[in-house]
């Protein structure tokens, strides 16, 4: 089949449905590529608060940028037909950091309606989701909480993210078991679903050694209402094919439950990648054959993009997945 022959050009309305059924019925959904190291690289932002970029939308140019991007890959998404997932940029904007920068609990509501009213003007499905982060480091698990600590230390997030009517939240770059297992909680208080993705390693493990398929297993025995899936998010998809590939993983939890990446563009470590001062990037064709495999042998369902990619590659993992379900 034709490149041009995958673009859905036969429009089809979208249908409203809520966020779970949405990833329930849609064998391929696209959610956004990077923004912070975009928005540094190509507008020369500087994003070095404590609470990173929750605070852009409080600056007109900082807002118009931010836009711009959610735009880009909006329009992406609906040119393929394909639902579209955004998040709002909140991940360090905790009780603890949004009061260390002086701002007051409005910054989540604030956030969420910033990107509801991009998406009212739009004509595609599109979810608009909470997300949230642990404490300390997503690299290395340095200064992350026990199961009860995170309860108590995110509940605060994800209540705001309820008052706010976000459609689903969003717990990303989670590396180790315990802080995830506690939000988890808190954002199952809610009533909200939502998603918990892991920082995960070529070796099969989150950052602190449990496999996925345990750290599925924990977290769905031990919530009241259980997330909708399982991702995982900054990590080349090369990466978590081969974490996939182990005996201890190939199990109906992770190959049920574990259905989505928001992936970078190179294959490098955490350490490696972690305050690297050049862009490192490999090309949208293999991005989105990556993704590819991962959806033909694992049924991925949801593709998105984190450090060193843009529209190019947005795009052509778009056209991938949505000429997979047609075909």
């Amino acid at each position: 089949m034709g490149s041009e022959m995958c673009i859905r050009d036969r429009y089809i309305k979208p249908t409203c449905m809520d966020f779970e059924t949405c990833i329930a019925s849609h064998s391929s959904v696209l959610m956004e590529g990077a923004l912070g190291e975009r928005l540094k690289r190509e507008y020369g932002l500087t994003i070095n608060g404590s609470v990173a970029m929750a605070d852009l939308i409080y600056s007109q140019q900082r807002r118009l940028a931010l836009e711009t991007l959610w735009r880009g890959y909006m329009g992406i998404a609906g040119k393929y037909n394909l639902p579209f997932l955004a998040t709002t940029p909140t991940r360090r904007a905790n009780k603890q950091q949004v009061i260390q920068a002086g701002y007051d609990e409005a910054i989540i509501g604030d956030n969420v309606r910033f990107l509801r009213k991009i998406k009212e003007t739009s004509n595609i499905e599109m979810y608009i989701g909470g997300l949230m982060g642990c404490k300390g480091d997503a690299y290395t698990g340095a200064g992350t909480l026990n199961i009860e600590e995170a309860h108590d230390f995110h509940h605060w997030q994800a209540q705001l993210f309820k008052l706010a009517k976000a459609d689903f939240l969003y717990a990303g770059i989670m590396p180790v078991l315990t802080e995830a297992t506690g939000m988890a909680r808190a954002m199952s208080d809610t009533g909200i679903p939502y998603i918990i993705s892991f920082t995960i390693q070529k070796d099969g493990k989150l950052i602190d050694g449990h496999t996925i398929d345990y750290a599925i297993r924990f977290i769905d025995d031990n919530v009241s209402r259980k997330p909708v899936c399982y991702m995982t998010n900054c990590v080349h998809p090369c990466i978590v094919y081969e974490a996939l590939a182990y005996n201890f993983n190939q199990t109906e939890a992770v190959r049920t439950r574990f259905i989505g990446i928001q992936a970078n563009t190179s294959a490098l470590s955490y350490s490696e990648l972690d305050g690297s001062a050049d862009l490192q990037s490999s090309s949208p064709a293999d991005l989105a054959e990556g993704m590819m495999k991962l959806k033909s042998e694992y049924d991925f369902r949801i593709f998105g993009g984190c450090c060193g990619t843009d529209d190019t590659h947005m795009e052509e993992i778009a056209k991938s997945i949505s000429c997979g379900a047609l075909s």
